[in-house]
């Protein structure tokens, strides 16, 4: 029988959220635009809460993009929906929901190196510390210990959740 474990709940993410907005805020406050690239499906949706708040505080441009790594197979084409116009020499930060061994993030940040960039910065909302790639974090909402064999599950929706299954 699977045993589920209530990490966060609506109201602890939306905190998290709103601090991490602050902190990439703080981070770039001299620039006037932003691009916050989430990696599809959960990142995008984080990208978007990100997205709301930071154009809520600040006075940056947040231009939002999604980026699409196959998780299974991250060597396979990875598309944007800018073009490498749109983020060339600019500030991007690459969101995801969980980093997990890194992979993910690391092939998603080796997408936007081959394009001269100002800045490249990564935010998660929940860091398991599995790390194979030598991924650094700017960003995290939560660090969490866990096993191997445990998996994090983020749901976005009517009532934002962090699960430990």
């Amino acid at each position: 029988m699977e045993t589920t474990t209530l990490i966060l709940e609506h109201r602890q993410i939306q905190q998290k959220i709103r601090r991490m907005a602050y902190q990439i805020y703080e981070s770039n406050s001299q620039e006037k635009e932003i691009i916050l690239a989430g990696i599809m499906n959960s990142g995008y949706k984080l990208a978007v809460k990100i997205e709301k708040i930071l154009t809520e505080i600040s006075g940056i441009e947040v231009k939002l993009c999604q980026l699409k790594v196959d998780k299974k197979n991250p060597l396979s084409p990875i598309t944007c929906s800018f073009d490498k116009e749109d983020y060339e020499n600019k500030v991007v930060v690459l969101a995801d929901d969980v980093l997990n061994s890194g992979s993910t993030l690391i092939y998603g940040a080796k997408y936007f190196l081959e394009t001269p960039l100002k800045k490249l910065q990564t935010l998660v909302l929940v860091d398991r510390s599995h790390k194979r790639f030598p991924v650094q974090v700017n960003f995290k909402g939560i660090s969490l210990s866990t096993s191997l064999n445990e998996t994090v599950k983020v749901s976005f929706g009517e009532q934002d959740k962090v699960e430990l299954i």
